[in-house]
This record gives C-alpha cells, sequence and structure tokens, in this order.
C-alpha cells in the first residue's frame, strides 16, 4: 500500500475528526495525487509494455496475453480493448475453443454495452446459441444481458422503450438471480442495488460494507464499490458521507490509473454547486481529459454538459479577478508613480543634506583644527605663565632674601665709616691702613655672599644637585665636601639655570676670568651622558621638584 493510501486509511480510521475535516483531508491528497498522476500512468504503461514484449510461442500464448492486456485497457483505452478482445475472439473461433470464445464473448458484450455499443453488445452475444450454455455460463450470459438492457433504459431518450428495456433487464435479472452464487459480489452488487431502488438505504450501505470489506483501496473493484456506496448516501441526503466516497472513488481511479471514471465529475459538480469553483474546475477538467483519453462517446456525453458549466463560471470568475487585477494594478501603478516622486524628493534632500553634511564636516575640520591650534597656544600660554610663575617667584624670593642682606650691609657700612672716621680722629692712621689693606673683610663678605645665593637657590630647587649628577655619567657625578650647599661647578650651572648662561656675566658674579668660567663649563659637559650641545639646555629644565612656600 503506498503513502496515499496509508494517509486515507488512517483518515478514515480516526474517530476524532468530524465529516468536514475528513473530506478536507481527503480532497487535500485528491489535489496533490491530481499533480502527481503521470507516475500511476506510467506504471500502467509500464506493465502494458512488458506484456507487449512477451513473445507468445502459441496460439493459447497469444490468447493469454491478450487477455491480460486486455484488463490493462479495459479502464484505462477502450479501443485497444475492444481490439484485445476482438482479436481472442478470432483466436477462439479459430481453435475452436468453445469455453474460450463465451468468455471473451462475454467480456466484450459487456464492454460494448457500458461504451454505449448497444447493436455491437448485443451482435456478440448472438455469436453464442443458447443451446451452448452450460449451467456454469448462464451466470456471465444472464448478467450481460441484464446489464444491456438496463444501460438501455437508463440512457433512451424514448419513455415507452424505456419502459420495454426496463422489463427485459428484470426478466433477465430474475433468471440471473436463479443461478447465481449468493456469496458472489455480483450478487452482493444486485442485492444493494435493489435496495437502493427500493428506498432501503442503510440496507444498501449494509451490503457495501461487506463488498468493502473483500477489497483494500488499491484493488480493481474498489473505485466502483465506493461509488455505489456514494450513490445511496446522496439518495438518503448525507451530502457530506456522499462527497466523502465521491472524492475515495476519484483517489482509486487516479491511483489505479482508470480513464473509464464517474467519481470525480460527480464531485466537481457538487462542488461547483457549493461555491468551490477553482477546485470543481481543476476536477472536471481532469474527468474531461480522463473521458476523451479512454475515447468512449458515453463518458464523453456524460460529463460535457457539467463541464460546461463550470467552464463558463470559471471563465467568468477569471474574467473578474482580471477585473480587480486589473484595478489593482491601476492602484499599484499610481501607488508607484507616488512613491518614486516621493523618492526622487527623498534623494534631492539627502543631496542637500549631504552637502550640507560635507560643508558641517568642514567647517568641523577646520573648527578642530583651531581648537588643536588653540590648545597648542593654551599649552604654550601655561607653559609661559608657568615659566613667567616661576620667574616671579625666583625674582620675588630673590628680593626677599637680598633685602636683608642689604640692609646689612648698609649697617656694615655705616659701622665702618665710623671706624674709619675714629681712627683718622684718634690718629691711628696705621691700624687703619693694615684694616684696609687685609684681604679678610673682602673674603668673609664672599663666603657668606655664596652661602646666601646658594641656600636661596636651593631652597627655590631643592632636587637640583640629584638632577644635575643624573645628567653625568655614574663615575663622575659632583659630590659636595661635608658643609658644602654648592661648589663652583654647581654654581655656575645654577646660574645657569636661573637664566644666566653669558660666561662673562657669570664670571663677574662669581669673581673668576672668562677663560676660567669657559673651563669648568667645558670640563662639565666631558662628563655629561648627553649630547654636549644640549647640556645646557637639559640644565635649564632642572626644577620639577621646585617647592613654592
Amino acid at each position: 500500500m503506498n503513502k496515499a493510501l496509508f494517509f486515507i486509511s488512517l483518515i478514515l480510521t480516526a474517530t476524532t475528526l468530524s465529516a468536514g475535516e475528513v473530506l478536507d483531508s481527503l480532497l487535500h491528497v485528491l489535489d496533490l495525487e491530481l499533480i502527481h498522476n503521470k507516475k500511476y500512468i506510467q506504471l500502467r504503461e509500464d506493465r502494458i509494455a512488458a506484456l507487449k514484449m512477451q513473445s507468445p510461442l502459441s496460439s493459447e500464448d497469444t490468447y493469454s496475453i491478450n487477455r491480460k492486456l486486455f484488463y490493462e485497457y479495459k479502464p484505462y483505452i477502450c479501443d485497444s480493448a475492444i481490439y484485445y478482445m476482438n482479436y481472442n475472439l478470432a483466436l477462439a473461433t479459430e481453435m475452436q475453443d468453445m469455453k474460450k470464445l463465451k468468455e471473451t464473448v462475454f467480456d466484450l458484450s459487456y464492454l460494448l454495452s457500458s461504451s454505449a455499443l448497444y447493436k455491437e453488445a448485443e451482435d456478440i452475444l448472438a455469436l453464442i446459441p443458447r443451446s451452448e450454455l452450460l449451467p456454469e455460463d448462464l451466470t456471465a450470459y444472464y448478467n450481460c444481458y441484464d446489464h444491456l438492457y438496463g444501460e438501455l433504459a437508463f440512457y433512451t431518450n424514448d419513455k415507452r422503450n424505456a419502459e420495454l428495456y426496463e422489463a427485459i433487464s428484470g426478466n433477465y435479472k430474475d433468471s440471473l438471480l436463479q443461478v447465481i452464487d449468493k456469496n458472489s459480489d455480483i450478487y452482493l452488487k444486485l442485492q444493494e442495488t435493489f435496495f437502493r431502488d427500493e428506498g432501503q438505504y442503510d440496507k444498501s450501505l449494509e451490503i457495501n460494507d461487506i463488498r468493502l470489506s473483500r477489497l483494500e483501496p488499491d484493488q480493481p473493484g474498489y473505485a466502483t464499490v465506493t461509488f455505489y456506496r456514494s450513490l445511496s448516501y446522496w439518495l438518503k441526503g448525507d451530502i457530506e458521507n456522499r462527497k466523502i466516497w465521491l472524492a475515495l472513488s476519484a483517489l482509486a481511479d487516479v491511483q489505479q490509473a482508470i480513464k473509464d471514471n464517474a467519481s470525480l465529475g460527480l464531485l466537481a459538480d457538487v462542488l461547483y454547486n457549493e461555491g468551490d469553483i477553482d477546485r470543481a474546475y481543476n476536477y472536471i477538467m481532469h474527468s474531461f481529459d480522463d473521458a476523451n483519453y479512454f475515447n468512449a462517446r458515453l463518458r464523453g456525453f456524460q460529463i460535457s454538459s457539467i463541464q460546461s458549466i463550470i467552464n463558463k463560471t470559471y471563465q467568468r470568475k477569471i474574467q473578474e479577478q482580471n477585473e480587480k487585477l486589473r484595478t489593482s494594478l491601476t492602484i499599484i501603478s499610481l501607488l508607484s508613480l507616488f512613491i518614486i516622486a516621493a523618492l526622487i524628493f527623498i534623494y534631492g534632500q539627502m543631496k542637500k543634506l549631504s552637502v550640507a553634511r560635507n560643508s558641517l564636516q568642514k567647517a568641523n575640520e577646520l573648527l578642530n583644527n583651531l581648537n588643536t591650534e588653540l590648545s597648542s597656544m593654551n599649552e604654550k600660554l601655561l607653559s609661559i605663565n608657568g615659566e613667567l610663575s616661576e620667574a616671579n617667584h625666583i625674582k620675588e624670593e630673590y628680593i626677599g632674601h637680598f633685602l636683608t642682606p642689604c640692609s646689612t650691609y648698609i649697617e656694615k657700612m655705616e659701622n665702618y665709616r665710623k671706624m674709619v672716621y675714629k681712627r683718622i680722629k684718634t690718629g691711628k692712621i696705621q691700624d687703619l691702613l693694615k684694616t684696609v689693606d687685609s684681604g679678610d673683610l673682602t673674603e668673609n663678605e664672599l663666603k657668606e655672599f655664596y652661602t646666601n645665593f646658594d641656600t636661596t637657590f636651593l631652597h627655590l630647587y631643592p632636587g637640583f644637585v640629584q638632577q644635575f649628577n643624573e645628567l653625568l655619567a655614574p663615575d663622575e657625578q659632583i659630590i659636595l665636601k661635608k658643609g658644602e650647599l654648592l661648589n663652583t661647578e654647581l654654581r655656575i650651572y645654577a646660574l645657569i639655570r636661573l637664566g644666566i648662561d653669558d660666561s662673562a656675566r657669570i664670571a663677574e658674579f662669581l669673581r673668576y676670568s672668562v677663560n676660567t668660567i669657559y673651563n669648568y663649563r667645558a670640563k662639565v659637559k666631558n662628563k655629561s651622558i648627553v649630547p654636549r650641545d644640549d647640556f645646557d639646555s637639559y640644565v635649564s629644565k632642572i626644577g620639577g621638584n621646585m617647592v613654592y612656600n
């Protein structure tokens, strides 16, 4: 059993689904199977091709192969089925095999009756004389005549003949019931039809249950039995179940590649009346194609009227949809024009915005440059302010430190004047000359001056000596004697740190010759670990640890 049939079995055995849900599921499966129906057609074609490839060794073999081909073509292509039965009819006559002749006549006659070839069916039956019939032949014989006149009664347009054909069919049916096996499907079919015609639909369905229990969905005959079941539900007024069993019958037709079908066309008619135009159109077109493929006039006639109505309605629906589509396209076109105009406007605004953004970016870049320059200038200004502040502080410190010595010097000068005056007055000229000629006074004053300078400078730059030594090679660093604050080398560069870098001024300040100052500076630079030319610059930057009080 294929997946589709397995799915159908699950649907039918599900107790939780309503009839509407079962029908929806079946129609969904049917839609899919119609899309893929070519695979089922190919399976039948493959079986037919395999039979035709066989090489019969005798008339018996040919007859057997033709009979198998007949059963393949019987629900598929009517003309081909008739052809192989006529072929077997000739073979049976040639072999003078009455058994084969009778089974061929019965099969061919039944098919011709189903295809509305009533005269041909009657002529074929006439080939078997009544006297040649055996008891086991009577069931098929009466069944063929019952079917022939039953079809004539149903499809004739002459009411009087219809009654006559129906009476003849009834007689053959009575004869059939006398000889038929009560356990056969033909008997059950007759019983089912009888109860349905009598309006006893529940009994008709009970008989149909027995027939269905003997079949699987993938077996021949399943589509026919389910079709008759749908008739009982229709006459009973149960439309939902009618559609379900029509759908099952149509599914079996599709999956067995049966072109001689009626269920799909009737299902299309029901769905059309319920307003499911698209599905009805799809089903009726498939049904119409099947009828043309099967090539029996009766099948095309049966669905032509339904097909015409559904097709017109479908075309009208398509036309209405096209009108709606044209209206929608018009609206969409207008909206598209509006959107295009809006996009053009937005594009223009974006270009303006881009120009403005570029201008703003340039202005920002210019402002950033100006800010950078301003920041640089501020840094320089802060540096200058720092230098000025430092210079001012140095000036303040030195003014503060040297005001007191100046006052002291004035007092010393006054005392010295008094001493000179007193000695001159008292006539101690020689003592005065000895005092003046001595250098002790000058030496003492210089020591006091250097001590004041050293103290004041180191107060301003307490880390000067250490940072200065860091500019010299480790083994060339200056080590002060006990009690020294600065020595001559340090004092020279202390003046340079204070901004006095002229050797002549330094020499004047320290009371040395200019050459001596040059020699001191050169000697120190030779000990430097930094470039000689940059040494003074490094010294001028000493003072990170300056303390302001």
